[in-house]
């Protein structure tokens, strides 16, 4: 008898479904409707129960909807207020990571710019993540990078986009040598207290940004490249006080790397063989195994190249960058 009841309710999961898949805007909106007034309040559970543990599969079709017609506005308001019924139910977890999984976040920040959303519609997204940030920390931290990416993505459609990459990749510089940890930070029972220190975190979130742009623009790359970016790059690495900026650093260079042999060359000349291999093999967790000797090596690397020649002379930049980084 169970079974025959999960067979019907599994049936009717997917005769919703394919109506959804074949309902005009009008139909989809009214199925929204009734969705967000029968099922608010409910727990993640007990919208399981409703959708015969198959939920997922009504979330996805909404967000997929949400990410493709949002720019327009069709039905805006019922397809957040939905969204916002998965994400706001008690023990909606895996909810939140699946809307994240496909973009969600980006979306909802994109909703708030738009000029011709209504007010209304934006007080909705401004909802969903709250929602979100209330997950915890590292939901807080998405948000932030993840607006704080966008916004510099915009920002570089305007005449300061010369300006705002020679800084970013500034950023990377630090003021003094990095290459040494303390003794306090070999103990791991030790606080980490160079772990929160502005200066590395800026350093790591440039070497973040970075790393996303060049990977959606060859011209931003190439800008970049103006700015001793291998050679700053290759420094970060080395500094074995800030972990995360030695791993975003090291996954930036790798992108470059693997897309370009002539920075390829660069590279293990000046990383040497041994640890251009672990860099190649494993750019993520390098970190784990860069010694004084490695951090040595990488801070006063010579990579002085620009991405469109293969010989380039010293930029005025680099000359005086190559004192101001060993100060």
């Amino acid at each position: 008898m169970t079974s025959m009841k999960a067979q019907s309710e599994i049936c009717r999961l997917m005769d919703f479904l394919q109506e959804w898949d074949h309902a005009d805007r009008t139909f989809r909106c009214r199925m929204l409707n009734d969705f967000i007034n029968a099922n608010q309040g409910k727990t993640g559970p007990e919208l399981e129960i409703e959708f015969a543990q198959g939920a997922s599969l009504f979330l996805t079709r909404v967000t997929a909807w949400l990410r493709l017609s949002y720019m327009i506005g069709t039905c805006l308001s019922e397809q957040l207020k939905a969204i916002g019924v998965f994400l706001s139910a008690a023990s909606s977890q895996r909810y939140i990571i699946e809307v994240l999984e496909v973009g969600g976040l980006l979306t909802f920040l994109d909703i708030l710019g738009l000029k011709q959303a209504r007010e209304e519609d934006k007080q909705e997204a401004i909802k969903l993540l709250q929602i979100i940030a209330s997950g915890g920390r590292k939901y807080k931290e998405l948000i932030c990078e993840s607006y704080a990416i966008e916004l510099i993505k915009k920002l570089l459609e305007y005449e300061i986009r010369s300006d705002l990459l020679k800084r970013l990749a500034g950023l990377l510089n630090l003021c003094k040598d990095p290459r040494n940890r303390p003794k306090i930070l070999e103990d791991q029972s030790a606080p980490n207290l160079l772990e929160s220190a502005p200066m590395f975190i800026q350093q790591a979130a440039a070497a973040k940004v970075i790393g996303i742009l060049i990977q959606n623009s060859v011209d931003i790359s190439e800008e970049l490249m103006q700015h001793e970016l291998v050679r700053k790059l290759l420094i970060t690495m080395g500094n074995r006080n800030h972990f995360d900026s030695q791993r975003q650093a090291s996954l930036a260079l790798h992108y470059i790397v693997c897309t370009n042999p002539n920075v390829a060359e660069q590279v293990k000349t000046s990383m040497g063989i041994e640890l251009f291999e672990m860099f190649m093999n494993d750019p993520e967790n390098l970190y784990q195994k860069i010694t004084e000797v490695h951090a040595d090596a990488l801070f006063n690397n010579k990579a002085n190249l620009l991405l469109k020649t293969e010989d380039s002379e010293v930029s005025p930049e680099a000359e005086q960058d190559g004192t101001s980084a060993k100060d």
